[in-house]
């Protein structure tokens, strides 16, 4: 082997001594080979190791994705941060990609966009919950799902490119009805509008459209120049300024169900006078505004006055100022102010005119020449006169004067008269009180008085042509009202015409004007009377009027010496006929025997039993005349004053009754109501409800003394045992010496013994 590489090596140096004239560039040419073989696989190496950075770097970007989640016609936020260098401002460009694909581009306020996120891609700015690139996506589609990238370059910094960016993935949830949305839109007055809304299945679904939450077909100019595609996209030419709104899509399919989605159409439009006035007139030494009603959008920037064709500038005319809305206020008006004044507004797109000439006025406003009372008091039932009187201040000619409640209640029409400016009201009630105010008006100014209405408190009238007609127990009263007013009620007083002491009648039910005295001796003669009541207290008493009964034909008259005793014998005895018919119109008269309720005899046993509740009433069915029974009544009057508290009607022959009043007396009948109305009367039971607080209060003092007792027994036996238990140490002792039991003192020991068995029997 050794002998071979010496051969090898002496061929090789006798070639260099054969070729001495090669030898040079065949060393060059080895030299660059060997310098560009190793530049290239330096190269190769950086570029490598570039690209493995870059996908490392990729990967580990993919790796911190947010994941975010929207429905088709949703929208979704990508909330995207700067990281300006050492934490300080400086120029920036956003770049947003979608898929490696380059999709919106801001810088200082410029924006370019892809065709297909054209309108629906907005960076969001002034935010502080998102950072100054975040982007806001609108109209979402299917076709949205993907990968974004958010990319912030430094133009004016070397290197460009920080640690800036976010990849996020959206991943969309698919629309089942609608597959493209309708998108925001800006456009100018009187070009089209066109909102998608394209739906899946066309074929099985239909799509109605809403502005502002209304169908489009209750609005009728807007439909006349709407059209709606087959597929149900929505197209508005020429659009107007009022159909700025929010605009939604909803897709029904044949399955009733339904899908909607929203977009709003900005309408942009130079600023334009709307309305202008011809004569405006304005309230002299007063201050006063004069409008100018527009509309822009773009917002207004500008307004300018012109008054009798030369610019109006606020600032050279003392008293006058501009509004923010650029209306002029004028802080005293003055005869100087008079003119013709036009305006004109601006915007960003400019102008669409000045408005038509307003001629202002100056004016002198209304004074009052007579003015109401400060207060009217009257009574129920008059009248009230009350004057108003107004003229210009110049005298040229009178204002409008128009009456009004304070409360907004409205007048009275049937009762209020208006006159010459004086308010007349008749025929006065309580709901008349009240603060008025008389309004003058005129081209300038309108001006109040007020004044106070008071009714004044008086009792009610008394009633009057008092008229009855009578059965043999019981006599019907009517009457006639003082005059009428809300919530009058009345109370019958009545007796025997030789008694001393009156019985009283509350009637319960309002505007009622009649009464039924019952439980009355027949052929007696009773006087009555009637008092009125409301809320303001007791009336007077109508005359007194007299009236008898019908004369019995089965139970004899009493005595005249007897004429206030007992009348429960003579009420018992009359179960079977005194019975009552309901007042009835036409003068009919009460206890008319006719029809089934003739056989119709009174309840009776009627008993009371004290329980938890109050107190059980039970009784027996009538003996007679039980078909006619239609259902019973139950009275009950507290005693002495014979004052009626309550009446209930039941089916049944018992009633629970309730809530009675606690130390007192109460009076209880039943009576038997017939098909026809008649009502018999049963036997009165009387009954004395305690007091529960003097039985509580009794039981408790009854208890304290018991146990006064029982403690001073206690004690007493305490001392005594003591005692005993002391006799016994000092009179018995034990002998130590022999253990027997010796008698100390010398005392008689008889007379011990028989002490020493008394405490073994104690």
């Amino acid at each position: 082997m050794k002998q071979e590489q010496r051969q090898r090596q002496q061929q090789q140096q006798n070639l260099l001594q054969l070729q001495p004239q090669r030898r040079k560039p065949i060393l060059c040419h080895n030299a660059f080979g060997f310098l560009a073989a190793f530049f290239s696989s330096t190269f190769v190496l950086l570029m490598s190791v570039s690209c493995v950075a870059v996908c490392t770097g990729a990967r580990h970007d993919r790796q911190k994705t947010t994941h975010l989640e929207a429905k088709v016609g949703s929208y979704v936020v990508f909330n995207c941060y700067i990281d300006f260098p050492y934490d300080l401002p400086i120029p920036y460009v956003v770049h947003w990609s979608k898929d490696d694909k380059r999709i919106f581009t801001w810088f200082e306020g410029e924006t370019s966009s892809n065709d297909l996120y054209s309108g629906r891609l907005h960076l969001i700015t002034n935010n502080e919950e998102y950072g100054k690139a975040s982007a806001n996506l609108t109209s979402i589609r299917e076709s949205d799902q993907g990968w974004y990238h958010c990319q912030i370059v430094f133009p004016n910094r070397t290197p460009s490119i920080r640690n800036n960016g976010t990849w996020y993935h959206l991943s969309v949830q698919g629309g089942s009805l609608i597959k493209i949305p309708p998108v925001n839109q800006t456009i100018m007055e009187g070009q089209t509008a066109f909102f998608h809304c394209v739906m899946k299945y066309p074929n099985s679904s239909e799509t109605s459209w809403y502005k502002d939450g209304v169908i489009l077909q209750e609005i009728p100019d807007l439909m006349r120049r709407s059209r709606l595609s087959p597929q149900g996209s929505l197209s508005i030419d020429p659009t107007m300024m009022s159909d700025n709104g929010e605009y939604e899509c909803s897709v029904r399919s044949s399955e009733d169900e339904i899908q909607t989605a929203k977009a709003y159409l900005n309408i942009q439009y130079k600023a334009k006078v709307i309305y202008a006035p011809p004569e405006v007139y304005l309230p002299y030494g007063q201050p006063a505004v004069l409008d100018c009603h527009f509309r822009a959008n773009p917002p207004l920037k500008n307004l300018r006055w012109e008054k009798d064709g030369l610019l109006f500038d606020s600032y050279n005319v003392p008293g006058v100022f501009y509004k923010m809305n650029g209306s002029l206020f004028f802080s005293k008006v003055d005869e100087s102010h008079a003119g013709s004044y036009t305006c004109t507004p601006y915007n960003d797109l400019g102008t669409d005119g000045p408005s038509p000439v307003i001629n202002v006025i100056v004016l002198r406003p209304p004074i009052f020449t007579i003015t109401p009372k400060a207060i009217y008091i009257q009574k129920l039932g008059e009248s009230v006169h009350m004057t108003c009187q107004a003229i210009d201040r110049d005298g040229s000619n009178h204002p409008s004067i128009e009456w009004k409640r304070k409360d907004g209640m409205p007048l009275p029409a049937d009762r209020a008269i208006v006159e010459d400016g004086n308010l007349t009201l008749t025929g006065l009630i309580e709901q008349d009180r009240g603060i008025y105010e008389c309004v003058a008006t005129n081209e300038a100014a309108t001006i109040t008085a007020e004044t106070e209405l008071m009714i004044e408190n008086i009792a009610p009238r008394p009633p009057y042509n008092l008229t009855a007609n009578s059965t043999e127990t019981s006599i019907t009263i009517r009457w006639q009202p003082g005059y009428l007013r809300p919530n009058l009620e009345y109370t019958v007083w009545y007796r025997l015409t030789a008694a001393q002491e009156w019985r009283t009648m509350r009637i319960v039910q309002k505007h009622v004007m009649e009464a039924t005295i019952p439980h009355l001796l027949p052929g007696r003669e009773y006087e009555f009377m009637v008092l009125s009541q409301d809320k303001y207290g007791d009336g007077m008493f109508s005359k007194p009027f007299r009236y008898p009964t019908q004369p019995s034909s089965k139970v004899a008259e009493s005595d005249d010496d007897n004429v206030e005793g007992d009348l429960s014998s003579v009420q018992q005895s009359q179960q079977r006929v005194n019975y009552q018919s309901p007042s009835g119109g036409g003068g009919g008269g009460v206890g008319s025997s006719a029809g089934s309720s003739s056989f119709l005899s009174a309840p009776w046993n009627l008993s009371a039993i004290n329980n938890q509740q109050g107190w059980l009433l039970h009784w027996e069915h009538p003996l007679h005349g039980i078909d006619a029974l239609r259902l019973y009544t139950v009275r009950w009057w507290k005693e002495p004053e014979h004052h009626l508290v309550g009446t209930v009607e039941t089916f049944d022959n018992f009633y629970q009754l309730r809530h009675l009043k606690e130390d007192s007396t109460f009076t209880i009948q039943v009576l038997a109501i017939s098909n026809d109305g008649a009502q018999v009367p049963g036997s009165e039971l009387i009954i004395e409800v305690p007091s529960h607080r003097k039985m509580r209060a009794l039981l408790i003092g009854s208890t304290i003394g018991i146990a006064f007792l029982v403690c001073a027994l206690i004690a007493f036996l305490y001392v005594k045992r003591n005692c005993l238990r002391h006799l016994f140490s000092g009179n018995v002792v034990d002998d130590g010496d022999d253990g027997g039991s010796t008698i100390e003192d010398g005392g008689d020991s008889d007379c011990n013994g028989h002490d020493i068995e008394k405490i073994h029997n104690t």
